[in-house]
């Protein structure tokens, strides 16, 4: 499995959000705009929540694995590559999730003196910001989980098992 691509989720994040900007315009000149839901930043904050937590629990039991403490539960190398998985994912809809509402609340920013699109616009605010805390979780479980690297070069490191932190 690839790594994680800072250079992908940058342009996912640009792309949504150009396209949401000139939607935004866009829609607004039909004389709406779509709204920026209060449980975006909710959810988004959630999930890097989760992706942590996930990071943590691996990290702990690899720990305990390393230092031979009796009783210590090993990793499944299928667990850790789920778990990588997720974050893999995670971290895409996040960027592209971020882009869209982060384009939209550029788009805000012109007419923040009306209430109700201020609102709008510091929940796309949050949003962005937990976009990017799901993406640096998602760093984070990715470099818990990844295997040390071959010496010999024989071709191992597909970044899916468990490495001895």
């Amino acid at each position: 499995m690839r790594e994680l691509r800072i250079r992908t989720l940058v342009a996912v994040f640009v792309v949504a959000g150009v396209l949401s900007w000139s939607g935004a315009r866009l829609w607004t000149a039909v004389g709406t705009l779509p709204r920026v839901p209060l449980a975006a930043p909710i959810v988004l904050a959630l999930i890097a929540v989760v992706l942590l937590a996930t990071a943590l629990s691996l990290r702990a039991r690899l720990k305990a694995q390393r230092e031979r403490h009796p009783g210590a539960q090993g990793v499944d190398p299928l667990v850790a590559a789920r778990a990588v998985v997720f974050g893999h994912a995670s971290a895409l809809v996040a960027a592209l999730v971020a882009g869209l509402y982060g384009g939209t609340g550029v788009f805000l920013l012109e007419s923040l003196e009306i209430p109700a699109r201020r609102d709008q616009a510091i929940y796309a605010g949050f949003s962005v910001v937990a976009g990017i805390g799901v993406i640096a979780a998602a760093f984070f479980l990715e470099r818990v989980c990844k295997l040390p690297e071959d010496d010999d070069n024989n071709g191992g490191g597909g970044g899916g098992a468990a490495r001895a932190m």
